[in-house]
């Protein structure tokens, strides 16, 4: 059907959404439309993400419904006893997420599977915590994370809290085609969802025990106890769901010196103090270093809007604040994970650390200095969930840490996709540790530095919007593909690794397979131990380059990813 035939279908609906006809009708844009129409939404590595509003392409109650019909209908194929284990559903605050949790709890119903949705946002982590805590057979979050506020997203949890992995993420997928007519999809009343207790309302009862885990994220309690109460640390929710468990996880271990950005405490889907809500993103941390000079902190630390993902500034001995970048982050916390538990003499002989691929190199040095193996895996934290899935059945290895470049990390595996409120504690903890010593976090930093080598990456993304995007995006993969550049910067490429082709080729021509899943992901390993990568994100309209290098010092390492960057550009424009 061309797009414009689905747009008439929509126009025609006599009972379509009012503020979605009213938006509709609005709409005069033909390539907005198209947009909008062309194509339906798919699940990529973290779920379905897109902009609100009408359309197949786009979130909305009836795409929202659809997902949730595909889910349904792959849960009426198992067993009765465990449908009936039922869904657990949550949701951030963004515009529209409580209202899509709410519909797809209706859709749920109208197939008999009961849902247990919380009475207000609360961050993913707790959402894949919940399902495992109330032994539902799946999970849905509604969160775009970090994301502009235009957007919002969908993803689906597994039996074990995972986010679900490809097999079956494609599976539901089928189902969901299968429910072409957004329109024809039953949804049942709340009011008789609540009277045949096909609805469960939750909250406190789930808060609790969620706490009472997140207790055992700390490692050293002396140590907390002794410097907590003088740390001093500003935290900001950046307007989203972190507030209230970040904060209650902070006093229970014995961090009171913390203070709230005032402003980004308040849950408001417009993120009027932000550019962007992420805090990869310097501008996040402004307001959280005006109050930091004012309180004479030590450390801020910031979440986005659904409690995922961390990031975190350290006082300089000048007053500033120095941000730090989500790999420079998760090496800090491996690295204090395995020295304290070497320490205390908890190290398993088994122990292991699990990242993705375009993640530093660094950390592969720190678990190995500890005798620590550490794992590679595909980016989406779903992949690092289905190993600890693996070793829980098969006793291979013991989980220590599991994290990836886009500030993303998991402590204790209570919680099956990535945690910012575990994250908050365990950071709080290795700044006491520090600062004991007389020494910051960016201290330690140097320190590793030192030990391992001046390791420094970026991340630089180029947004393709529209059709035409997913094209030009296309045919750039084919181009990096296909021509098989032989050196960047000068440097040789010794070998190229195809996660769609699942090959590893050398630069004398000879090839190994890959066991990873596949992919479409290409990584260039080069002479000097760079390492470049380039992939299309599983959820926004963008290409994402990645570069790793190693120097002799800050400054080199610095030097060595402009150079890389300016020679990857240029092959990219030829």
């Amino acid at each position: 059907m061309a797009w414009q035939d689905t747009y008439q279908t929509w126009v025609a609906y006599p009972e379509l959404d009012a503020d979605l006809k009213k938006e509709l009708t609005a709409t005069t844009d033909q390539e907005q439309l198209e947009d909008a129409f062309y194509a339906p939404m798919e699940f990529g590595t973290a779920g379905m993400r897109g902009i609100m509003g009408p359309g197949i392409n786009r979130m909305n109650i009836y795409t929202v419904r659809q997902a949730t019909e595909g889910l349904a209908l792959f849960m009426d194929t198992l067993d009765d006893a465990t449908k009936q284990r039922g869904v657990a559903i949550s949701f951030d605050s963004r515009y529209n997420s409580e209202l899509f949790a709410h519909e797809a709890a209706r859709v749920l119903g109208a197939h008999q599977i009961p849902s247990f949705v919380f009475d207000g946002l609360r961050p993913t982590p707790e959402l894949s915590f919940a399902v495992r805590h109330l032994q539902a057979y799946a999970g849905i979050m509604l969160t775009a994370s970090h994301n502009p506020k235009q957007y919002n997203g969908y993803k689906i949890y597994g039996p074990d809290g995972g986010q679900m992995p490809p097999k079956e993420a494609d599976l539901i997928t089928s189902y969901v085609r299968k429910a072409a007519d957004l329109f024809s999809i039953a949804v049942t009343s709340e009011h008789d969802l609540r009277t045949a207790q096909l609805m469960t309302i939750i909250g406190d009862d789930v808060d609790e025990v969620y706490l009472a885990n997140i207790k055992k994220v700390t490692i050293n309690q002396a140590l907390v106890d002794e410097i907590g109460p003088k740390l001093k640390l500003v935290y900001s929710p950046l307007h989203g769901t972190g507030k209230m468990l970040g904060s209650q996880a902070l006093r229970n271990a014995g961090f009171t010196q913390f203070k709230l950005v005032a402003k980004q405490a308040v849950a408001d889907p417009e993120f009027p103090t932000v550019p962007f809500p992420n805090p990869e993103f310097p501008e996040a941390f402004d307001m959280a270093i005006e109050l930091g000079k004012k309180e004479n902190a030590d450390i801020l630390v910031a979440t986005d809007p659904d409690a995922d993902r961390l990031g975190t500034a350290v006082r300089q001995p000048n007053g500033e604040y120095r941000l730090l970048n989500g790999n420079q982050i998760a090496a800090l916390m491996l690295d204090y994970i395995l020295r304290a538990n070497q320490t205390a003499g908890t190290l398993p002989a088994n122990a292991v650390a699990i990242k993705s691929i375009v993640s530093t190199e660094l950390a592969t040095q720190i678990a190995h200095h500890y005798h620590v193996e550490m794992l590679d895996v595909l980016t989406g934290f779903k992949f690092i969930g289905e190993k600890i899935k693996q070793y829980e059945v098969d006793h291979s290895h013991t989980y220590m840490f599991g994290f990836e470049e886009s500030y993303g990390s998991l402590i204790r595996p209570f919680v099956r996709d990535k945690d910012a409120i575990q994250g908050l504690l365990l950071l709080a903890e290795i700044a006491a540790y520090y600062q004991k010593q007389g020494k910051t976090l960016y201290d330690g930093l140097q320190d590793l530095f030192k030990t391992y080598g001046y390791y420094a990456e970026k991340t630089v993304s180029q947004t393709f919007d529209g059709i035409s995007g997913a094209a030009t995006m296309a045919k750039l993969m084919t181009k990096f593909r296909e021509e098989q550049p032989a050196e960047f910067n000068g440097v040789k490429v010794s070998a190229v690794e195809d996660f769609a082709q699942q090959t590893k080729t050398f630069a004398d021509g000879h090839q190994e397979a890959m066991d990873l899943p596949t992919s479409n992901v290409l990584k260039y390993l080069l002479a000097d131990q760079t390492w470049i990568a380039i992939r299309p994100s599983g959820t926004e309209p963008k290409i994402k380059f990645y570069v790793g290098v190693i120097g002799d010092s800050e400054a080199d390492a610095a030097t060595k990813l402009d150079a890389y960057e300016k020679a990857l550009n240029e092959f990219a424009a030829e």
